[in-house]
């Protein structure tokens, strides 16, 4: 430890035996330099003071007064203290310092001082109770100290003390007699010396000095705490009232020599706390004896000297002892610095944190000691503030990011808004912000994250992180959409893409924006926002035309060329895809075949423009229709297959233009279209409906074979019965038109076999069949279909028609008509009784078969039947009377024979008759055709005189038996 300057300056020997004597809680004594002794000089004597001194000796030599010679002998002393004195002063001033003489080497001076020394004793020793004896023990205490004899020196003091306590400058006497004792380590004696200088009162030019050191003996006594009664009395003269809270070279009122003072005086207050209880002594001292201004730089003191000695945790106990007690004192936030510095310097990181978690907490923006504190104080806080608070956040970030805890995240995430909660317009606090952005985006709390990338990006001026914040927004929405669903997903998306706009829209040359732009216009298009999504699409294409044209490189990196191409497919795209919707399909076309260009063959999306292609194509050969302009539809729909070959659509558009081809009438370019469209996709769904109008085709342009060929072909696809049995029809009817009558044939015979039900066109079929035979005399096929209808309408039930009575009837009159020249052509000839007998069997059946046929009830049928059978009565009743006579009759035989013919054939030409008339009654029901005709004309000839005149109605019989 330092020596204080202010104490009394001694000899060069008391130095050294100081030095040598202290340990390293003991305080140096140093003369007292600035000390003036006044020591009176004889005025009596003439001349040097060498001639006053011997002059004085010589008196002393002589008989004299024992009063004179006391007075010269005191002179003759002094005058030996000043020659030494004068001579010490000169030996100093040719060496560096006392303390570098050698040591026991005799000076001029030294020998003076024990010239001096003799005298005092001796005058002391014949004189004892000569008054003025206390001036003597003073100056002989000062020769004793000038030449190292601190014992003599202190024995001299205190016979001085004891023999005149009441002597002036008493109070100098005592502290040099406290000085002594300490120096010897009598720290009891030296304290009862120092405690006489303190009793005689503060106006001592020794009291300061003597508190000092009273309490320094008390120190080294171990009363520790008694010390501090001594001590903290020094500090309060010193800076009570001065203390401006400023380093102490810096307070005005402290000298060179207080301020050591103060120095050395805190630290033996440090040392004495630190012997008691530390920082928990100082607050029960303080609680104890009141507050002190400068109450803070004893804590601060103490804190330092646990440092000095490795302390490491009670020198940030001292530090924070202070700051809890006084949390809202200007120094606090220092304090608690202090704590945080002692915790890092030490390598204790967990203490470390809580240090800056408690200062930010206890001197942050909203924290009491804010709301106690003026703007100037708390502008000494900020610093230390925003450095803590910039700290926690990174660290636990850095936490975070090895450990993935979302506890480490969310404290990384408090500590940065702190920060700029606290710092707002810092020129940190856009990374700061963006380290937030990150820290809650590393978190999965990506809802949080893109507002707070924004922020980043967009709320402060352009800086570093502008581009990179307002891009990692756009990220974050993306992730928080895909933890959503419903109505706030959509809420997000949309939010997501307007921060997209807004991220272009600040970011112009940003190499990101056309990428960000065409994603933007997808999730416009994908939210119904047409108009918008094809704005923004262009915005994209227009940013990469300008990127092409200016050969930029965009924060350092080129655009890839496939990113290039596959921005500009999606922008057509969306421009397409808002074109066609909107009813634009001509500039559909456009967009869509610009975005084919930018996409690969071998690209899976090339195959899905492809189609919009050709549907953009195929709508505007729709809208040509709508209109009429069925010509420019029929362009349109065929122009689908040079655009977009390998369209699905490609195949309906050709159908359309065939159905429009074939609304204008044009039968060959339609047949033309519809063959192609046969042959291009075999496996069509619409091959069927392609039969039907290449059938309709050929049926307008006459090639009724290729069209019976065609409803051939649609007839064996179709499912439904009916449709098939309509088609089967068709086809049979077609080739009979055609003249093709063996496929006629066929038809309606693969008809009849699939579809005998229903009844009356499997009838109808029946009797095509019969009349394509008829016509090829084909008599027997003819009349086995004939048969078959007749069989088929005995069997019909509830089936049978009109029709197929009619052809059934009609049927029976064909078949009945070989009986009927079966019997024309037997003749009754002899023998009679035979052929009689064989015209009568042929009679018989075929009336059977008429009657058959009448039995229908069908007009024609039964009029034809009915003249038929009167017929046979009429040619039988003839046949009689012209049958060959038997030979070898006589004439009266003959007569007789022909008599009985006669009787024979009336009732026949009478059943005849009879006949005729039901025909000729049948005109009263409106029925009047050829048959009924010619039995009007038989009944004229069989009865003149009724029916040779004008014909009449009358009343028909309802049926033949």
């Amino acid at each position: 430890m330092r020596c204080p300057a202010y104490i009394t300056t001694m000899l060069s020997l008391l130095l050294a035996a100081c030095s040598n004597a202290r340990d390293d809680d003991s305080p140096r004594i140093k003369s007292l330099q600035n000390r003036v002794i006044v020591v009176e000089r004889s005025n009596d004597i003439e001349g040097g003071r060498e001639d006053a001194v011997k002059g004085y000796r010589d008196f002393l030599s002589t008989p004299a007064d024992d009063s004179m010679k006391m007075e010269a002998q005191r002179r003759l002393g002094d005058l030996q203290m000043e020659n030494a004195e004068d001579k010490a002063v000169g030996a100093d001033a040719a060496m560096p310092s006392a303390l570098a003489r050698p040591a026991g080497k005799k000076t001029t001076a030294a020998n003076d001082y024990a010239d001096a020394i003799k005298l005092y004793q001796d005058l002391l020793r014949r004189y004892p109770e000569r008054p003025g004896n206390d001036r003597v023990l003073y100056q002989l205490s000062r020769a004793y100290e000038q030449v190292g004899d601190l014992d003599g020196s202190l024995n001299a003091l205190t016979r001085l003390i004891t023999a005149y306590p009441d002597t002036p400058g008493k109070d100098e006497i005592q502290f040099r007699r406290g000085e002594f004792l300490f120096v010897r380590k009598s720290y009891a004696e030296a304290e009862a010396a120092y405690q006489a200088v303190i009793a005689g009162g503060d106006n001592s030019p020794y009291y300061e000095k003597a508190l000092y050191m009273h309490g320094w003996s008390q120190f080294k006594q171990g009363s520790y705490a008694a010390s501090l009664d001594s001590f903290f009395p020094v500090l309060d003269r010193k800076l009570s009232g001065h203390d401006t809270g400023s380093v102490l070279t810096e307070i005005p009122s402290l000298s060179r020599g207080d301020r050591e003072m103060v120095e050395d005086t805190f630290r033996v207050i440090s040392l004495s706390f630190t012997y008691l209880d530390g920082a928990e002594s100082v607050g029960r001292y303080f609680a104890r004896q009141g507050a002190r201004a400068y109450e803070y730089r004893v804590y601060q003191n103490l804190g330092d000297l646990y440092m000095k000695q490795e302390r490491v945790k009670d020198a940030a106990d001292s530090y924070a002892a202070f700051a809890r007690r006084y949390p809202n004192h200007p120094q606090s936030p220092l304090f608690q610095v202090k704590v945080i510095d002692v915790y890092k310097q030490a390598g204790f990181t967990a203490l470390e944190l809580a240090a800056k978690k408690d200062f930010v907490i206890r001197y942050g923006i909203g924290s009491d000691f804010r709301k106690t504190s003026d703007e100037l104080a708390y502008s000494h806080v900020l610093p230390y503030l925003k450095q803590n608070l910039g700290d926690l956040a990174r660290y636990y970030h850095a936490s975070a990011q090895k450990t993935h805890s979302a506890a480490d995240y969310r404290e990384a995430a408090r500590w940065y808004q702190g920060f700029l909660t606290a710092f707002p317009a810092d020129p940190q606090a856009p990374s700061m912000n963006f380290l937030l952005a990150e820290a809650l985006f590393e978190d999965k709390r990506f809802g949080d994250a893109a507002i707070e990338y924004e922020k980043t990006a967009y709320q402060y001026k352009p800086h570093a992180k502008t581009a990179d914040a307002g891009y990692a927004a756009l990220l974050a929405y993306a992730a928080h959409e895909k933890q959503l669903s419903g109505k706030e997903r959509n809420l997000w998306r949309r939010r997501g893409t307007e921060s997209a706009l807004r991220f272009a829209d600040t970011n112009p040359n940003d190499r990101r924006t056309p990428a960000v732009l065409t994603e933007a216009a997808e999730r416009l298009y994908a939210d119904h926002s047409p108009d918008r999504a094809a704005l923004t699409a262009r915005r994209a294409l227009a940013k990469l035309d300008l990127f092409k044209i200016e050969r930029k490189e965009l924060a350092g990196a080129k655009i890839e060329p496939r990113a290039v191409n596959s921005m500009r497919r999606t922008a057509w795209t969306v421009i397409a895809n808002t074109e066609f919707e909107s009813g634009g399909f001509k500039r559909a076309e456009e967009a869509y075949t610009q975005a084919m260009l930018y996409t690969p063959a071998d690209d899976k999306e090339r195959s899905v423009l492809n189609e919009r292609l050709a549907a953009s194509v195929y709508k505007q050969a729709e809208q040509s229709r709508s209109v009429g302009d069925l010509r420019g539809a029929v362009a349109a729909f065929l122009r689908v297959a040079d655009v977009a070959p390998s369209s699905p659509i490609r195949a309906t558009a050709d159908y359309d233009a065939a159905a429009s081809l074939i609304a204008l009438k044009d039968w060959p370019a339609a047949i033309k279209v519809l063959e192609n469209f046969r042959k291009s996709y075999p496996g069509h769904a619409l091959q069927g409906e392609v039969n039907v109008k290449l059938a309709a085709g050929y049926l307008e342009t006459g090639q009724l074979d290729r069209a019976a060929t065609e409803f051939e072909t649609l007839a064996a696809s179709k499912k439904d019965p009916q449709a098939r049995r309509e088609a089967m029809w068709q086809v049979a009817e077609l080739f009979e038109k055609a003249g093709n009558e063996k496929s006629a044939a066929a038809a309606y015979e693969r008809y009849i076999k699939e579809s005998p039900t229903p009844l009356e066109p499997a009838v109808e079929a029946r009797y095509r069949l019969a009349e394509m035979n008829r016509k090829k005399d084909q008599t027997r096929e003819q009349y086995r279909w004939l048969q078959e209808i007749i069989d088929a309408d005995r069997q019909g039930g509830r089936e049978r028609t009109d029709r197929t009575r009619y052809l059934a009837a009609t049927a029976s009159m064909t078949l009945a008509e070989p009986y009927y020249t079966d019997y024309k052509k037997i003749r009754l000839v002899e023998p009679l009784k035979k052929s009689l007998k064989m015209k009568k069997e042929k009679m018989e059946e075929a009336l059977k078969a008429y009657a058959s046929a009448a039995d229908y009830v069908v007009a024609d049928v039964a009029t034809a039947s009915t003249f038929r059978i009167a017929e046979i009565y009429t040619d039988f009743s003839q046949a009689l009377l012209t049958s060959e006579r038997p030979r070898g009759l006589s004439a009266l035989e003959l007569e007789q024979y022909n008599v009985l013919l006669e009787e024979q054939a009336f009732p026949f030409e009478e059943k005849a008759i009879e006949i005729h008339e039901v025909n000729a009654r049948r005109t009263a029901k409106g029925i009047y055709d050829q048959w009924v005709k010619k039995s009007f004309s038989e009944l004229g000839k069989l009865r003149p005189v009724r029916y040779a005149k004008a014909e009449k109605s009358e009343a028909v019989i309802d049926a033949i038996r």
